[in-house]
């Protein structure tokens, strides 16, 4: 297991009792939960936002370890294999934010977390001010709708929504088909100052060139035959929202300049008009496709590439996030219609599903349990119920390197309470390999090893 740092020390006297005061009543002000932390990790002080939102009946906060109370840990989170705001807020001198998953009174939430340094006359640091936030976009709880998910991975895409959110930077989500890239960029518009105006999308895929242009931008009533009537395009039902342009790597050459010209100067007119329009939108694109490798290829513009990725976002596909294959089956089965009967998934099952690749991804996860459920009589999937493809491919365990360890499987120990806690007593190496082979992030591990009792050890 790692070696344990040591834990951080006040390096000044604390706030007097006459300061925190003064200190909390400032934080009252802000609508924003806040709380006051000192150095050694203990909650000095929580305004009365924090104490709606995150505070339980006859439990105060006061007094507690910061992670205790947000990740039920025994721990400082860095010591349990996720990023600790408050040792890079000291080590640096400056505010440090991070996305992480907190226990709150609704259950486990996606908290977005600002901690601010407080210094004395001589510059030593003596408390810590945290700003909470929590996003309601996403969730890592079982959830009918929108994004679910709690790995690493998805949660450092999430963490970048987060950050370009509030601006009205272009956005351009990267991904596999069927990571969810639609679901990505409703939850950028809803954590946006443009959350109260429409989400418009545009299938950049479904159109021809000349439809296109008219879907887009609109026309007037002649412009064309059939043209009976005006019509607001696209852009223009935007105004004061989000445009999302699905399949950006799809939109034909011809095109490419009359949207470059749309983006730089913000005006654009119906076909067949003389009017100038001023656009008024968040862009956020998508694509599957390699779009700096189609700029070389002279397949797509390259003014237009670095237009529209201003703040790119990697979106994980699937295997690079099997600790949410659980999660994500539970979700899928919750949006069974009122009314039908209700499904599980049995430990094989599973355990096959996650070391399948998924080239479909989340798409392909949604087919396969819809698939399933038609077989599955007694309301249990099992490995009968998946198609050939999955029961192949997911058969093999993941690879066991550099240590000689019994016959469990790594997969196995994913779900086996008694296996995890065989090789974790015989695994030599540190507990960030251990999750590294068992295909678990290092705080999923951490979490399954203090059920153990095992989290302390060596």
């Amino acid at each position: 297991m790692p070696r344990t740092r040591p834990p951080l020390r006040p390096t000044a006297a604390l706030p007097s009792p006459d300061e925190l005061n003064a200190l909390l009543s400032f934080l009252e002000h802000d609508p924003a939960p806040m709380m006051v932390l000192d150095p050694a990790y203990n909650i000095l002080a929580a305004n009365t936002a924090y104490r709606r939102q995150f505070g339980v009946a006859d439990a105060s906060p006061l007094g507690r370890k910061c992670y205790e109370v947000s990740h039920h840990y025994d721990v400082p989170c860095d010591q349990a294999g996720e990023h600790c705001p408050m040792r890079h807020a000291l080590e640096r001198r400056r505010a440090d934010r991070v996305l992480h998953i907190h226990h709150t009174p609704r259950g486990l939430e996606h908290v977005d977390v600002e901690l601010r340094p407080i210094q004395d006359q001589q510059g030593q640091v003596i408390a810590f001010v945290e700003r909470l936030s929590t996003l309601r976009s996403a969730s890592p709880q079982v959830r009918a709708d929108g994004l679910v998910g709690h790995s690493s991975a998805f949660t450092q895409a999430l963490a970048a929504l987060q950050r370009v959110a509030p601006s009205n930077l272009p956005v351009l989500l990267l991904g596999e088909s069927g990571t969810g890239k639609d679901l990505f960029a409703r939850a950028l518009h809803e954590a946006s100052e443009r959350a109260h105006g429409p989400f418009v999308t545009v299938d950049c895929s479904g159109f021809t060139e000349t439809l296109f242009e008219s879907e887009l931008f609109g026309y007037e009533k002649g412009a064309f035959t059939g043209a009976t009537h005006r019509k607001k395009g696209l852009v223009e039902t935007a105004t004061g929202g989000t445009l999302f342009l699905d399949e950006m790597g799809d939109v034909p050459l011809s095109m490419q300049v009359k949207l470059l010209r749309l983006i730089e100067s913000g005006t654009f007119r119906r076909v067949g008009g003389i009017e100038t329009l001023r656009a008024d939108f968040r862009l956020v694109a998508a694509t599957h496709k390699p779009l700096a490798r189609m700029v070389e290829q002279g397949q797509f513009r390259q003014d237009l590439y670095y237009r529209i990725n201003a703040f790119p976002v990697h979106l994980p596909a699937l295997r690079e996030r099997a600790d949410d294959i659980p999660l994500l089956v539970e979700s899928i089965l919750a949006r069974s219609p009122a009314g039908s009967p209700r499904y599980r998934v049995d430990a094989e099952a599973l355990r096959c599903m996650q070391q399948y690749a998924w080239p479909g991804n989340i798409r392909e996860l949604r087919n396969v349990i819809d698939r399933a459920r038609l077989f599955a009589d007694d309301g249990v999937i099992g490995l009968a119920h998946l198609p050939p493809d999955t029961l192949q491919a997911g058969a093999p365990a993941r690879p066991w390197a550099g240590t000689a360890l019994p016959a469990p499987l790594p997969s196995v120990a994913r779900q086996a309470p008694d296996a995890l806690r065989e090789l974790a007593t015989r695994f030599q190496g540190n507990r960030k390999d251990l999750a590294h082979q068992l295909g678990l992030s290092e705080r999923t591990l951490y979490r399954r090893l203090k059920a153990l009792g095992l989290a302390g050890r060596p």
